[in-house]
């Protein structure tokens, strides 16, 4: 267990307040996007992968399901590539794709936390926030 006995208490609340508003800032872009849209149809949002690190199986505590929650707060479907879930897994309240092609089928709009070289024939429709696309 980490040992905080010795950092200012508003140094941690600030570690926090930002995470927080980090992922808002990305929930409202996606919703952006999806707003700049100009058809009717409900839109889809992909998230590849839940892992925050490339080659990781540790999403248990991923930012990115809260920004799963605010999408469904918002009315925004979300479903998720996770290939190492399984597809009825009730663990979460989003749909688990196991299969990339047809996730990237139904996804109006794809976040990943780690661009990979897989999405590269759908770079049109990522959302990342990994420019230098390095871990």
């Amino acid at each position: 267990l980490a040992n905080y006995s010795g950092i200012p208490q508003n140094l941690i609340a600030a570690i926090v307040e930002s995470n927080k508003t980090r992922k808002e800032y990305i929930a409202n872009r996606t919703k952006n996007i999806l707003s700049g849209k100009t058809t009717n149809k409900e839109y889809t949002v992909g998230v590849y992968r839940l892992a925050m690190k490339n080659n990781s199986d540790n999403f248990r505590e991923s930012s990115v399901l809260d920004i799963i929650q605010l999408l469904n707060e918002s009315g925004i479907v979300v479903i998720v590539y996770e290939p190492i879930l399984g597809k009825d897994n009730d663990k979460f309240d989003f749909d688990i794709i196991n299969d990339l092609k047809i996730f990237k089928e139904k996804s109006d709009l794809i976040i990943a936390n780690r661009y990979d070289n897989l999405l590269d024939d759908f770079k049109d429709k990522v959302y990342t926030r990994d420019l230098f696309r390095r871990d």
